[in-house]
């Protein structure tokens, strides 16, 4: 039998999790729900699905599973509603732990599997730095800087006009919410952390635009992460060295890099047979992973053990992310 797939929000998130749904399983039942009429209308002509206008009429039908793609603040109380009519439930990156403990509960109570996104920890780039920092025998630290100018994320609409131009989902803190989960999971959960923060750019918004992080997690890795959306540039490169291992990245597909201490050169690691990209997104949004964790979703559905990432390392990061905006408040 056909699983039926409701997804809820058809702005650029749903669009691409319908596409890359289609790729995985041409058999999926897919339904869409948005207040919206002309995104409504372009997810039926591009990927001829039926859609509603709410929730209420989108949910007369019955589905196994929801995916979650609305703006972050909508997160919480969708969740709620569709484990309470008993849907496995995928949602985009939250950014604010509302109702956490609530769902949590739920989605056991219901026998229901609560998975969220954290596309990074699905790249084959992340599972290489991963395995060689584990199998270091040195002391490691590591750079990182991630910057991205705000205007220029969604050139199609207005920053302020949508969820990164508000101070509790803004710009600077989705892009921790997106890169701390494979941070801390790679380098161990954070003992002590410095910020200096201010605001650089004359635009719009009411919360701080640039982060300076010092960082040092539990098994004595040392880090510095700058996180901004000032760069003109999109940018993110990564930096980890120490007496047995030197690699960066640049966040592409081609631009992950180690050391050679033996013959003094460093080696390109190619890892893709295959790149899916999206034409207008930065050069490190990289379709594959997005592709990755619908796939891991669906695996978890039959067999709910070890999820890569859950509610509670979630509430985790956010509460991280919370400590760094709150400093010097």
């Amino acid at each position: 039998m056909s699983r039926k797939v409701i997804i809820i929000g058809l702005g650029s998130m749903g669009k691409r999790r319908i596409r890359l749904m289609k790729q995985i399983d041409e058999k999926l039942v897919i339904f869409g729900v948005d207040s919206r009429e002309d995104r409504r209308k372009e997810a039926e002509e591009l990927y001829d699905i039926k859609s509603y206008a709410d929730m209420k009429d989108a949910l007369t039908q019955d589905y196994d599973c929801a995916f979650i793609c609305t703006s972050p603040l909508s997160h919480a109380n969708l969740i709620t509603l569709c484990l309470e009519n008993n849907l496995h439930v995928f949602t985009e990156i939250n950014l604010v732990t509302d109702r956490y403990e609530e769902n949590i509960k739920l989605a056991e109570e219901k026998g229901k599997l609560l998975f969220i996104s954290s596309t990074f920890l699905y790249r084959d780039e992340i599972k290489f730095i991963q395995k060689e920092v584990r199998e270091s025998k040195s002391l490691l630290s590591y750079t990182y800087h991630i910057g991205q100018y705000l205007p220029d994320w969604h050139p199609w609409e207005k920053y302020t006009e949508y969820f990164i131009g508000d101070s509790r989902t803004n710009g600077c803190r989705e892009i921790m919410a997106i890169d701390f989960p494979w941070i801390y999971k790679t380098f161990g959960k954070v003992v002590d952390i410095q910020v200096k923060k201010n605001k650089k750019t004359k635009l719009k918004t009411t919360y701080n635009d640039s982060y300076l992080l010092l960082l040092e997690h539990e098994n004595g890795i040392q880090g510095t992460i700058m996180v901004d959306v000032v760069s003109r540039k999109a940018v993110r490169n990564l930096e980890i060295y120490g007496e047995d291992l030197y690699i960066t990245w640049d966040g592409s597909v081609t631009g992950l890099k180690k050391y050679n201490i033996e013959t003094k050169t460093e080696v390109i690691i190619e890892l893709y047979e295959i790149v899916d990209k999206q034409e207008g997104y930065a050069s490190f949004v990289v379709e594959n992973a997005y592709r990755n964790e619908i796939t891991s979703f669906f695996d978890k559905i039959e067999t709910p053990k070890d999820v890569v990432y859950g509610f509670e390392e979630d509430k985790y990061v956010l509460n991280l992310i919370d400590e760094i905006e709150n400093v010097g408040d």
